[in-house]
Formats: structure tokens, sequence, C-alpha cells
């Protein structure tokens, strides 16, 4: 099985970078591989550009740098998506991403009659959120709910794909640093031994 992991941060020292590492070397073992995608780093362009409006209104191609990353995510099984929770949901660059890369015609399209056909139904998918506040806000408020109704079915149930685990560690800049160790480990334990959801 191949993993493709995704991590939206600017600072490669972050705890949001650490579990991107540790996850894709646990997805790397026992005759898995793993590719760890770091979107600052390869300075993807999020923006949603007059060539993604072409390509969105049939007038012209898909630009070639979300050709390639459609590539990567063709060639992998599950897909791990590890971020820091901005405004109660996903970096702008990872939501560019996402709306660049997950288009019509690749990640969904519409039959002649208007019905939705969903295209990655063979795409496993684990959401990793990295977050600043401590569980009781989050449930206190519904933002944990939002943030997963958002994307599990606001994307990925959309396009077809299957959610394997989602996992929010919680007090990120505040729980002490054995708290979080152990929860790091906790989470790649949890995400390397699941089976994909399929």
């Amino acid at each position: 099985m191949h993993s493709l992991v995704v991590v939206a941060h600017p600072d490669v020292a972050s705890l949001t970078h650490g579990l991107a590492r540790e996850v894709t070397a646990a997805l790397s073992d026992d005759g898995r591989s793993a590719e760890l995608v770091d979107l600052t780093a390869e300075a993807f362009d999020p923006r949603f550009t007059a060539a993604d409006l072409l390509h969105y209104r049939d007038e012209g191609p898909t630009p070639l740098d979300v050709v390639g990353e459609q590539a990567r995510l063709d060639r992998a099984q599950q897909l791990v998506l590890v971020f820091p929770v901005y405004w109660w949901s996903m970096p702008a660059l990872l939501k560019g991403w996402i709306d660049r890369v997950f288009i019509n015609g690749w990640a969904f399209e519409y039959a002649p009659a208007g019905r939705l056909l969903p295209k990655l139904d063979q795409l496993s998918v684990h959401l990793l959120a990295v977050a600043g506040g401590d569980v009781d806000g989050y449930e206190r408020h519904g933002y944990s709910n939002a943030l997963r109704t958002q994307i599990e079915h606001g994307i990925f149930g959309f396009c077809g794909a299957s959610i394997a685990s989602t996992r929010i560690v919680y007090d990120s800049e505040t729980a002490p640093v054995e708290a979080l160790a152990a929860e790091v480990d906790f989470t790649v334990k949890q995400i390397s031994t699941l089976p994909a959801a399929l």
C-alpha cells in the first residue's frame, strides 16, 4: 500500500511537521511505502487562477502543477492530511490544494442528466488536525463536528473517498511535552495500524 502524506505548515520544527514525519516513517515499513509532501517547501500555489477557471469552464487544459498532484494521488491508496487548525478549519494552503486538485473530471464528474459521479472511491483518507484549543471548548462550541462535517462530508464524501480516521490533537500549545509525546505516539500507531477504509 502506498500512502501520500500531505502537510501544510510553514514551520518544519512544528508539532504538525513532526507528526507528518512520524506518520510517514510508520507507513513506510513492512512492504508499505509513503511519500511526504510539504506544500510550503514545494511552494505549491493555492490560488485558483485564470488557468484553473478556464479548465473549470472546459475552455483550457488542467494546469501542469495540478496534473502532477493528481498523479501523486493516483499512485496512492491512502491520503493522510496533517494540518494545524486555523479558524476551525484547514489552512488556506491546504484548502487551495484541494480546490485546485480535487476538480471536476478527476475527483468527481456529472453525468449528462446532472447526477454526481464520485471518482475517488479507491482512496482512503486519514485526517490529522493539530489544534491549539482544548477539547472542551471544541466540543462546547461544535467546532470538532463542524470541522469533520466540512472536510469528511463536504470534500471527501462528495468525491467518494472513504474516511479511515479523523484525529484532532488538542492543547498543542499548552499541554506538557510528555502528554504531547504520548499523543503523537498514539496517533501515529493508530494511523499506521488501521486498515484502509475501503
